[in-house]
């Protein structure tokens, strides 16, 4: 399939990347996108991407019911006609147990089946060929009315590269090259490494971090330190190296290199 077929004006990529965008709304929103179509999942993702959305990537459907359950996306762009699974399956799945946001994206323009996603539970429905700044427009629209509805899910997660923090299960999830590996830690190392990840360009002293994430009566400056090491040996199994960051006099800080 020829690029100039996927979308309207497709050439005019270059140009609608470097438009002014609603970016800071949608900070750190992770939107999967299901569709087996390289093609399209690489321009979405790089105008999706411009607007400072995160994606992921599922090119079935199975897959893709897969990493709504690990990653718990913001929103999902979902094609109908699909491999394993089709979609139509997947979305009425996901509505079994879920209130994640879905927009198909699919060749199918018919009446009957734009009827049939919103009667199944889509929250938007567009045909292809499409303007991909239409599709970045149509996320961020349903991203804001939804923004409520799913406001105590987002206050119980935060990400940061490589990291995913669950605060109402205190889990902490890693992901490296593609793949997501829990990390096993105290509760002193979850409450140490997720106080950086909350702020971080911050240094923290010792003392603050003593204060803040170690249990009363233990008073060591020092203790610190090999809860530190401890963490970094943890994370370097996973070849993730220098976090928590020293800073020489000071304290510590969540990377080196900011």
């Amino acid at each position: 399939m020829e690029m100039n077929n996927l979308y309207i004006e497709g050439q005019k990529f270059a140009a609608d990347s470097d438009q002014d965008t609603e970016a800071g709304s949608y900070h750190q929103a992770v939107i999967l996108i299901v569709e087996d179509e390289f093609e399209i999942v690489d321009i979405l993702s790089a105008y999706l991407t411009r607007s400072n959305m995160r994606t992921i990537h599922a090119s079935d459907g199975r897959k893709a019911l897969e990493l709504h359950s690990s990653m718990k996306p913001d929103l999902i762009l979902l094609d109908i006609q699909m491999p394993k699974m089709d979609g139509w399956k997947v979305l009425s799945e996901l509505r079994q147990k879920s209130n994640t946001p879905v927009i198909m994206l699919t060749a199918m323009d018919q009446d009957l089946d734009k009827l049939m996603a919103l009667r199944i539970g889509a929250d938007d429905y567009v045909v292809k060929p499409f303007n991909p700044a239409e599709v970045v427009a149509r996320v961020q629209a349903v991203l804001r009315r939804t923004l409520g509805i799913n406001q105590t899910d987002r206050k119980n997660m935060l990400r940061t590269e490589p990291f995913e923090v669950d605060l109402e299960s205190h889990e902490i999830v890693v992901n490296v090259e593609g793949e997501r590996h829990a990390l096993v830690l105290t509760l002193t190392e979850f409450k140490l490494l997720t106080h950086f990840i909350r702020s971080p360009k911050r240094v923290f002293s010792r003392v603050e971090l003593l204060n803040s994430c170690l249990p009363e009566g233990d008073t060591l400056e020092r203790t610190i330190d090999s809860h530190i090491s401890k963490i970094r040996k943890k994370l370097e199994v996973f070849g993730i190296h220098g976090i928590p960051a020293g800073v020489r006099g000071v304290g510590y800080r969540f990377r080196g290199d900011q």
